[in-house]
């Protein structure tokens, strides 16, 4: 929750690099709703998890957003490291709000494990920011942000007044349609969903084979309380999502194994 003496300092970022259009969508959404500082990576980053750089160097520069009033860098990291050079490097202060996104495309159920906008979440709730990740389900270049814009800027508003439940971030789905489809937005579970992955075996013009993954997207999970269901019934899905991965409903079976170890 922002302090009421000074304007919200917010933290935005993203997986499809600076100059994706749903970046721009964002900042407009909530330029003058606080302080916005950019740090995105200079290139794509999708499908990179939680991934930090430990092997190479980090480059960092100034970026220009032609944007009166928000400061932008890049970055050749990936989008947690994005986060934490803002954090220990770029800024005066924590921010109250990181946003990450929008995304080209979902992030709902599974995808969230992959997802680099959603890893930029985790890594602020990580750090105690209130943390959003945001998604359009429309990986179209000239995709329609319009109703995006409505629940980024909603949504942020809640954020800066209520913060977050502890130990979490929020991952936004929205789907494919326009403002006035769009029925409101449901607090969701992540749907058990599941990719059938394939690989396609190609040849290069000098001969040497490489592998190209593919794969399809099925819903095994009937249920109407999931952000697969919601994005279907042109709800925008708000799943909760925590960083802490224990499975605390398998802890009482494994504490009746012979745990003891063997001379």
């Amino acid at each position: 929750m922002s302090d009421l003496n000074q304007r919200p300092l917010i933290l935005v970022t993203n997986d499809d690099g600076i100059t994706a259009p749903g970046i721009r969508h964002l900042v407009e959404s909530v330029a003058d709703l606080g302080d916005v500082v950019v740090v995105a990576p200079d290139s794509h980053q999708s499908g990179m998890g939680h991934a930090i750089t430990i092997s190479n160097i980090l480059k960092m520069s100034s970026h220009d957003f032609h944007m009166a009033g928000v400061q932008s860098y890049k970055t050749s990291g990936t989008p947690v490291d994005c986060v934490k050079l803002a954090i220990y490097k770029i800024l005066k202060r924590k921010p109250d709000v990181l946003l990450s996104g929008i995304n080209h495309g979902s992030n709902s159920s599974i995808n969230v494990i992959y997802s680099g906008t959603m890893s930029a979440a985790v890594e602020g709730a990580l750090e105690g920011i209130p943390s959003v990740g945001f998604s359009l389900c429309d990986f179209a270049e000239d995709a329609d942000f319009r109703a995006s814009r409505d629940v980024v800027r909603s949504l942020t508003k809640q954020v800066i007044v209520h913060g977050t439940p502890k130990g979490t971030c929020l991952n936004v789905n929205i789907p494919r349609a326009a403002p006035e489809d769009i029925r409101g937005m449901r607090v969701c579970r992540q749907a058990a969903g599941h990719w059938a992955d394939a690989f396609e075996e190609r040849q290069a013009p000098g001969g040497r084979t490489y592998y190209w993954m593919t794969g399809s997207f099925t819903d095994i999970d009937r249920g109407e309380d999931t952000d697969e269901w919601a994005l279907r019934n042109n709800y925008v899905s708000v799943v909760p999502v925590q960083y802490d991965l224990t499975a605390h409903h398998a802890m009482a079976e494994l504490n009746q194994w012979n745990l003891d170890v063997d001379p």
